[in-house]
C-alpha cells in the first residue's frame, strides 16, 4: 500500500512538472494584458501603446493595454504586482515605481507595492523631464522664470501627475536647488496635467519630451530648461540646468516589467521579444515622432541602472518629506 501511495505520488508530480514545463514553453496561449499606470496622453502611455503593438507582433499574440491610473501610478502598478506571475500580465512603468514604495513609508501608510515583487524585462526610453510653461507667460528663459518666483514667493504653482511622481519630484528638486516656492497641484497623469497647463490652471510642469514637444513645436508652450546632461534630441537649443549652474537631473524613463517568480523560460521569450521591439521601425518612428528616442536596456544592464537610479529617488524623496 504505501509503495503504491508513492508511485502515485511520483507520477502526479511528474505529471505536474510535464504540464508545467508545457504551459511555459506555449506561452503565449491568449492575450497579454499590458498594465499602463497613468491615463492616456502622458509618456507611459506614448511609449506603451507603440510597445504593445510590437510585442503582439513579435509574440503573434494580442497585447491589450489597461490604463489603471491613479495615486501617481501607484494604482496600476499595485495591480500588476498583485497579479499572477504566469506572463499575462506585464507592466510599462516609469521611474516613479522607485519612488512610490519610500512616498508611502514617509506618509506612514503601507505600500501599494514593493519593487521586490517586479522582475525588470527591458528598459525603452530615458527621458530628461523638461520645464515648460504656456506659449503666452511672461517668461522667457529660466532666469526670468525663477526671479519671478523669488520675487513672488508663492504666487505661482505647477502641475504634476500625481504625489511623489516623475513630474512632481523634479519640481522639487528644482525648487531647493534655486530657493524658490510654488505650490503644488497633482493631477491623476501627465495627460490632465499637461491639459490643465494649456487650459491656464497650472503656470508650469515639468513632463518628458514626449509629452510636450509637439505643443512647443506647435507654439503652445515654451520649454525653459532640462534635468538631462546632453541635448533633448526633439528640442535641442534648450539649456540643461547643470548648465545654467543648478545640480540637478532627472530621468524619466520608461520600462517593462512582470511579477516576480514569472517562471525563467517566460521572461526569456520576453526579454528576446523586447529586443525586437527596441528595433522595430515603427516603434522607433512612433516614439521618434513624440521626441522620446529608444534608450534600450536588457534586462542585466537595465537592473544595475535601475539599482543606481532608485537609490537617487529614495534620498529625493526623503528632502521632500511629508505631502499630503
Amino acid at each position: 500500500m504505501n509503495r503504491t501511495f508513492k508511485l502515485i505520488a511520483a507520477t502526479a508530480l511528474c505529471l505536474t512538472a510535464a504540464g508545467a514545463a508545457w504551459a511555459q514553453s506555449d506561452w503565449p496561449s491568449k492575450p497579454i494584458t499590458l498594465i499602463v499606470p497613468f491615463p492616456p496622453g502622458g509618456v507611459a502611455d506614448t511609449v506603451g501603446r507603440p510597445v504593445a503593438e510590437a510585442l503582439g507582433r513579435a509574440l503573434k499574440q494580442t497585447v491589450v493595454v489597461e490604463n489603471k491610473s491613479g495615486a501617481g501610478g501607484a494604482l496600476g502598478i499595485g495591480t500588476a504586482a498583485r497579479a499572477a506571475a504566469d506572463g499575462y500580465t506585464v507592466l510599462l512603468s516609469l521611474s516613479s515605481i522607485s519612488i512610490l514604495p519610500q512616498a508611502d513609508a514617509i506618509l506612514n501608510r503601507k505600500p501599494q507595492f514593493t519593487i521586490d515583487q517586479f522582475t525588470p524585462i527591458a528598459r525603452f526610453t530615458a527621458d530628461p523631464t523638461v520645464l515648460v510653461v504656456r506659449a503666452d507667460a511672461p517668461w522667457k528663459t529660466l532666469k526670468e522664470f525663477l526671479a519671478d518666483l523669488k520675487a513672488h514667493p508663492g504666487k505661482y504653482n505647477f502641475g504634476s501627475s500625481g504625489n511623489y511622481g516623475t513630474m512632481h519630484v523634479p519640481m522639487e528638486m528644482l525648487k531647493a536647488s534655486a530657493g524658490v516656492r510654488m505650490t503644488h497641484i497633482p493631477y491623476t497623469g501627465a495627460g490632465p496635467a499637461i491639459v490643465a497647463l494649456l487650459a491656464g490652471q497650472v503656470d508650469a510642469i515639468a513632463s518628458g519630451p514626449s509629452s510636450i514637444a509637439q505643443h512647443v513645436k506647435g507654439g503652445r508652450m515654451r520649454a525653459l530648461a532640462h534635468w538631462g546632461d546632453k541635448p533633448v534630441q526633439s528640442l535641442p537649443d534648450v539649456p540643461g540646468l547643470k548648465q545654467l549652474g543648478y545640480p540637478v537631473g532627472f530621468a524619466q524613463w520608461s520600462a517593462l516589467f512582470v511579477p516576480a517568480g514569472t517562471p525563467d523560460a517566460v521572461v526569456q521569450k520576453l526579454r528576446e521579444a523586447a529586443a525586437t521591439v527596441a528595433k522595430d521601425p515603427a516603434v522607433i518612428a512612433t516614439i521618434n515622432r513624440a521626441g522620446s528616442p529608444i534608450e534600450y536596456m536588457d534586462a542585466p544592464e537595465f537592473k544595475a541602472y535601475w539599482d543606481a537610479d532608485a537609490k537617487v529617488m529614495v534620498d529625493a524623496v526623503r528632502r521632500i518629506g511629508k505631502v499630503e
